[in-house]
């Protein structure tokens, strides 16, 4: 049974006026033990934060790949982020963030992108949830092409992010009272 369940895109998310049209708009959940923290930022620092290595060399792939067409490298964002003062994890600019949501974004040539780490209560269950929500705007060919390079490992980092912050915040697959499906 798996820690990470693939959800609807939230409605109660600040994004949800932005997933009709998106060209990606997905989220996964993992449900939290009572004790795990009701700030999203704290979840999200946890979740975003410290990516295993193995992410890391993916993004090191990455940015080798498209320093060629001119797109930014995640040194040159964390760098840009650091530079100009605005609050950041690791490669995510902070947009806004209140105790139950998180949002996270980039604006580029090529695309618009947007994360939420949402808290909320899991339906019929005095359970809560962490909820993962990407959402991507692409503007050109190239936002299209990239999309569709980075959608395969896409799903991968964020069930790999979700279920580290699980292991640390997490109901395990063998604790009773678990949210159906996860």
């Amino acid at each position: 049974m798996s820690l990470v369940r693939r959800v609807a895109p939230p409605t109660d998310s600040q994004l949800a006026p932005t997933y009709a049209g998106a060209n990606l708009a997905d989220a996964f959940a993992v449900t939290l033990a009572d004790d795990a923290p009701d700030d999203a930022m704290t979840l999200a620092r946890a979740t975003l934060a410290d990516p295993p290595w193995w992410f890391r060399a993916l993004l090191a792939i990455r940015d080798a790949a498209v320093k060629p067409f001119g797109l930014k490298t995640s040194a040159a964002m964390r760098h840009h982020l650091d530079e100009i003062g605005v609050e950041h994890v690791d490669i995510f600019r902070v947009l806004s963030s209140s105790r139950h949501e998180a949002l996270f974004g980039e604006q580029d040539q090529h695309l618009d992108f947007k994360l939420s780490i949402l808290i909320r209560r899991v339906e019929g269950s005095t359970r809560r949830e962490a909820v993962a929500t990407t959402v991507v705007n692409c503007h050109n060919r190239l936002g299209r092409f990239y999309l569709a390079l980075i959608l395969p490992g896409h799903v991968l980092v964020v069930r790999s992010h979700l279920k580290a912050a699980a292991r640390r915040f997490g109901v395990t697959a063998r604790n009773p009272g678990q949210a159906p499906g996860g």
